[in-house]
């Protein structure tokens, strides 16, 4: 299967429920967005194995550590996860609780005026939160 080798350069067996989460997560045409839940409730709502949170848990967050997903945290308790793992901004619609991309060419040059010495900026990126 096309798969495996993203599990086990995860470090991660290339299990059945693994395989599955890699059909949801990278079998998609535009890029998807998720949280744990909703990517749990996706998995069970296409196929008839079960499949523990656990699982899905430690395979979304070996696949981050990896760098084939990236996270977009929203808030202290809240985090969404993107397949899309290029530098680009976010909205996030706040009411519907949905994470949209957001083009870095909508976004206009951002200045960074403060230096940590030692440091440099490795990426600049911005989350637009929307209320109705």
């Amino acid at each position: 299967m096309k798969y495996i080798d993203k599990l086990r350069n995860s470090g991660l067996r290339p299990t059945k429920q693994r395989l599955q989460i890699c059909e949801v997560l990278f079998n998609n045409e535009k890029t998807f967005h998720f949280t744990i839940n909703e990517l749990e409730q996706k998995i069970k709502d296409r196929i008839d194995t079960k499949i523990s949170l656990a699982t899905v848990y430690n395979t979304v967050h070996a696949f981050e550590k990896k760098g084939y997903l990236k996270q977009i945290p929203i808030n202290s308790n809240q985090t969404y996860f993107d397949t899309n793992v290029t530098d680009h901004h976010h909205f996030y619609d706040l009411k519907d609780q949905k994470l949209i991309d957001l083009e870095n060419s909508d976004v206009g040059p951002i200045n960074i005026k403060k230096k940590i010495s030692g440091k440099r900026i490795k990426s600049v990126e911005v989350l637009v939160k929307l209320e109705d």
